[in-house]
């Protein structure tokens, strides 16, 4: 038997991951993802707009962006890029690494990216590449997942995936040279492990939230006691 490809075998792995997750249902991160970003979109007051999502998986975040113009969605999982352009003709998909990809130099309004980021070697040549393809004053549109609370939590590791999580300092450090940070936040606070369970576990949370208006929940995403980054950065014009 042949060995598969680093690329086939990454293909395999995302084709998998997506099968058992995302196709199938989304989770409160996904929800507060699609909020941010959409927030984001409304504020650019357009319709018009020339979109890419790196790592749309099935698409979801894509057809949630469609009213906003023209969506491009690309992703390792070959297979689920095949179901999501059946199920969203109106939507352009394309599988493949991002990286050796070719797209026009600035021809994108924003550049949507979603847990993406700590999945890649080349972490430098992915945020450059994202600036060298948008427009002057274009948006990347970021989430991704936040170093110092995924550490504290002890996840196990995951065959075949590149694991290099970033916390904020870092992911400032990485879009400096190519982009203006107009807002970063982390979201939707989670501990399992550590001091912060007392604080940021689920049933805390569930009591807490609709006393304070989610106010509380608030003071922890603001002592970066979220799961995840978000990230909204503005090439310059």
């Amino acid at each position: 038997m042949t060995a598969a490809t680093p690329a086939r075998a990454e293909s395999e792995v995302w084709n998998a991951w997506n099968a058992q997750g995302r196709e199938k249902e989304l989770d409160d991160l996904s929800d507060r993802y699609s909020r941010e970003i959409l927030r984001w979109l409304d504020a650019l007051g357009r319709r018009d707009l020339n979109i890419l999502e790196v790592g749309c998986g099935a698409g979801w975040m894509c057809e949630r962006m469609a009213p906003y113009g023209r969506v491009t969605g690309i992703d390792h999982a070959d297979e689920v890029i095949a179901r999501a352009s059946q199920r969203m003709p109106h939507i352009t998909f394309a599988a493949g690494d991002f990286l050796a990809m070719e797209f026009p130099d600035a021809s994108f309004d924003a550049i949507v990216n979603i847990e993406v980021l700590s999945h890649v070697a080349d972490q430098p040549a992915f945020i450059a590449k994202i600036a060298r393809l948008l427009k002057p004053g274009g948006m990347m549109m970021m989430a991704t997942q936040n170093r110092p609370v995924l550490e504290k939590n002890k996840l196990p590791p995951a065959d075949g995936w590149i694991r290099n999580w970033v916390d904020r300092d870092q992911l400032r450090t990485l879009a400096a040279p190519h982009f203006s940070v107009r807002e970063m936040f982390t979201v939707v606070p989670r501990a399992k492990e550590g001091p912060m369970r007392l604080f940021a576990a689920h049933k805390v949370q569930a009591l807490l939230n609709p006393l304070t208006g989610h106010a509380y929940q608030r003071a922890l995403e603001g002592l970066g006691a979220g799961w995840s980054i978000m990230c909204l950065a503005q090439k310059p014009a």
